[in-house]
């Protein structure tokens, strides 16, 4: 932060202004003043243009947020519960499919490395592979697509 967040304000010195309201000795002060007894400055402190250059920065950062949050299009959607429905449809269905993708891939995964074991004839978990994987086998024969 440092830096970013300092406010450089001119502020009048002690010296004699003429009739035309001019300042002889200005001075620039900076807030917050450091130190380490500096408190923050109130907004009452602060003249006019730095108040409304505080408030724009706090505005402008707020909006920021907000759009990085997406709040507007997420109350579009809200106001569109048709809309909504149908999002919400088709991420199911995309979702449905993955989960069928990846169980598929996972279940061959495993088929292939309990044939691979099969293959190696250990034996207590070789019969007990070799009888899954004819199962498996048997049940794919019978549906011909």
């Amino acid at each position: 932060m440092g830096d970013q967040n300092r406010i450089s304000v001119k502020t009048s010195g002690k010296g004699s202004g003429n009739s035309q309201g001019e300042v002889q000795n200005s001075e620039k002060q900076s807030f917050p003043p450091s130190g380490p007894s500096a408190a923050p400055p109130r907004p009452e402190d602060l003249p006019p243009e730095e108040r409304l250059n505080v408030v724009y920065r706090v505005t402008n950062g707020l909006a920021q947020q907000m759009e990085k949050a997406r709040i507007a299009e997420y109350t579009e959607l809200l106001r569109s519960p048709w809309r909504l429905i149908w999002l919400n449809v088709l991420t199911g269905t995309a979702r449905g499919v993955g989960v069928a993708l990846g169980f598929t891939f996972f279940a061959a995964t495993i088929i292939y490395v309990l044939q691979g074991l099969g293959a190696l004839n250990l034996p207590i978990i070789g019969d007990y592979i070799a009888d899954i994987v004819r199962i498996v086998q048997h049940q794919l024969e019978l549906k011909n697509f």
